[in-house]
């Protein structure tokens, strides 16, 4: 069965190695183009097309789909399926329309909640106790086609968003295959979303990052998660960016002013707006290196944060 698989980041890997693994055809794999990337800004590749020069395959890097070009190179492959995952780009008609059988897209969040970019960075902003991974027939929309399988995943309460993704992304592998059997079959009625109970998932900005402690103790905790690893949630101590990796929730009450510090030679504890202390467990200060808690303060003495 001849497979296009269309792929950017590491979220997309899996799903590309599992295809090549089961015997597919994989004919070719579109990724973005090289983008510039780290202080000195050379030109980088993709996730996928690293992986796929490694696995032997033909790699395609189109700036748009909507070009004729794009269709010409494409449709020369006549595929059965156009496979996608995290590719960043929608598809126009005429490359939907390429397939024998659809062009289906992994996505992660359990549609129609979370549309878009960072699904699974804004599940855990908002403190979700479950996301997933749904399978979607793909229509000109963004994540708005019928759906076709999912399967659920449960949120540790301390999980950060890079955790939740790479479980979501050694997870979707065997959704796709399932979802590539029945469909080929027949055996799936796709399910059209509710638009009303949609969401939208854009993506994450540094603004978005930095603390504010006067909220409780449990939104700077999910703040941190869904910040990690990128872009990093950030506070600051003595006029230097503070950056705050992982955190812990405290049963711990306080009575300290909100940003003040609780003495601890173990754990940096910052009293929050609610009146809860947040325990700060992998921290960065500018300029230094990441480290724990209890090393950080080896070296720091801190009285109050966010000043």
């Amino acid at each position: 069965m001849k497979v296009i698989y269309m792929g950017t980041p590491d979220f997309a890997v899996p799903c590309l190695e599992r295809l090549v693994k089961e015997n597919f055809d994989v004919v070719c794999v579109v990724t973005q183009p090289d983008k510039p990337k780290g202080r000195k800004q050379e030109l980088a590749p993709s996730d996928v097309k690293v992986k796929a020069l490694a696995l032997g395959l033909e790699v395609y890097q189109p700036s748009t789909l909507r070009t004729q070009e794009a269709y010409d190179y494409l449709s020369k492959f006549e595929p059965d399926y156009i496979i996608v995952a995290a590719y960043g780009k929608i598809l126009p008609k005429n490359i939907l329309d390429l397939p024998k059988y659809a062009c289906i897209n992994v996505h992660g969040s359990l549609l129609p909640k979370y549309r878009g970019a960072a699904p699974i960075q804004r599940s855990v902003l908002a403190g979700d106790k479950v996301t997933g991974i749904t399978t979607m027939l793909m229509n000109e929309g963004l994540d708005t086609g019928d759906m076709l399988l999912k399967s659920e995943y449960e949120i540790d309460i301390n999980a950060t968003a890079g955790e939740v993704f790479d479980a979501l992304a050694q997870s979707a592998p065997d959704l796709l295959m399932k979802t590539i059997e029945m469909y080929t079959k027949g055996e799936i009625i796709p399910e059209k979303q509710n638009d009303a109970d949609s969401t939208y998932a854009a993506m994450l900005s540094k603004d978005e990052a930095v603390i504010d402690w006067s909220r409780s103790a449990l939104h700077i905790h999910n703040l941190v998660r869904g910040m990690s690893p990128w872009p990093v949630a950030y506070t600051c101590l003595d006029g230097k960016k503070l950056k705050i990796y992982s955190s812990c929730l405290t049963n711990e009450k306080t009575t300290l002013q909100v940003g003040k510090v609780k003495e601890d030679k173990d754990s940096i504890l910052v009293a929050c707006g609610d009146g809860m202390l947040l325990s700060l467990t992998s921290v960065q200060l500018e300029g230094s290196k990441r480290m724990d808690a209890k090393s950080f303060l080896l070296g720091h003495k801190i009285d109050t944060i966010g000043k």
